[in-house]
């Protein structure tokens, strides 16, 4: 069953374009293409952000802390009661009304007294101010360098400036080891949010967080599968180079530097409006038409070859060309609807969260 499923995922016409197969994809000398094996590395990549972290924020960013004066609000104690510490720990964090009266009877304390208490011991789990600055310092720092890399591994390459070059000679485009560990990069830092995000501070929205990680992830490694390689290495630094903002003004905001962050603040809105909204349709509208030029010259290209071929056939075989010419004009259609999959998972592969 394994077996099957498998090769429907894998399916050629699904996932390559014409009649590539993934034979055509077999690495030759001088030549090497993306597999999801390759992808494997990112785990042990994660495992050594989740340790490059720690460092930075033991020595780098609990340092940097103290420099600038960042401390922790000094919160007010508890009294120490084991009935309502269980009742904390083991039940919930706010009690209801008919919970708060039994505790009432339980412990002999007033309701404002057990009210009073509750709410003591809620503030004394939330995080400090110095854990969410060393978090927002170490994300702000990834960003920075993962843009930096982005760029020098981008620079030199002509799909950089002329973004019509993404589709020159797809999907034989050999992956570079530049690009490889541009996305290993990536998706290493992301697998090790989602390992971290039990002892990270605990958001609103961490729902949303497991579900923007994972989107990522899984986006990053369909486009790696299906060597959208090129198109996914401009897309990781277009996204990455607002995040750096974002990260930065929050830094700077726990630093009380309020004026520093709210002015990073509207640049990083300008930036992520400007990123998102304006160069990124605009490079898809040029990519697109592209591909859709080179899908129309082969197309007509195609339909001129069948169409002879239909011609020969019928004058060779006379009436036994009909099944013939069936059977083709069935594989055409396969191949146009496998085709619209093709670029169907372009758009998917390019539109990273």
């Amino acid at each position: 069953m394994m077996q099957t499923v498998s090769e429907w995922f894998f399916w050629e016409r699904l996932w390559l374009p014409g009649d590539l197969s993934w034979s055509d994809l077999e690495d030759t000398e001088g030549r090497i293409y993306a597999k999801a094996s390759q992808l494997y590395a990112a785990l042990p990549c994660a495992l050594c952000m989740l340790l490059v972290r720690f460092v930075f924020e033991r020595f780098l960013a609990t340092p940097l802390a103290d420099v600038w004066g960042i401390r922790d609000k000094i919160r007010p104690t508890v009294e120490r009661n084991p009935l309502l510490e269980n009742y904390f720990c083991d039940q919930a964090r706010v009690p209801s009304q008919a919970d708060v009266t039994a505790l009432c009877k339980k412990t002999s304390w007033s309701e404002r007294r057990i009210q009073a208490w509750f709410r003591r011991r809620r503030n004394q789990e939330r995080p400090g101010l110095r854990k969410r600055f060393c978090e927002a310092s170490w994300r702000c720092a990834f960003y920075f360098f993962a843009f930096v890399y982005g760029v020098l591994a981008l620079y030199d390459k002509p799909w950089f400036y002329n973004l019509k070059e993404v589709w020159a000679g797809f999907p034989k485009q050999s992956m570079l080891p530049s690009q490889y560990w541009y996305y290993i990069l990536e998706m290493g830092f992301y697998i090790s949010l989602l390992l971290s995000l039990s002892f990270d501070v605990k958001r609103k929205d961490f729902k949303e967080q497991v579900i923007h990680h994972t989107a990522t992830l899984t986006l990053l490694s369909f486009s790696w599968v299906s060597n959208y390689i090129r198109i996914g290495t401009v897309v990781m630094a277009l996204h990455d180079c607002a995040d750096i903002l974002l990260e930065g003004a929050k830094v700077f905001n726990y630093a009380k530097w309020r004026k520093t962050a709210n002015t990073m603040f509207v640049v990083f809105t300008v930036l992520f409006v400007g990123t998102r909204v304006i160069i990124f349709p605009l490079c898809w509208r040029a990519m697109t038409g592209a591909m859709k030029t080179r899908k129309t010259v082969t197309h007509r290209r195609k339909e001129t070859t069948n169409r002879v071929t239909r011609m020969a056939l019928k004058q060779e075989a006379g009436p036994l060309a009909t099944d013939t010419c069936r059977q083709t004009v069935a594989e055409e259609k396969e191949k146009r609807t496998a085709d619209t999959w093709t670029g169907f998972s372009v758009w998917i592969a390019a539109a990273r969260i």
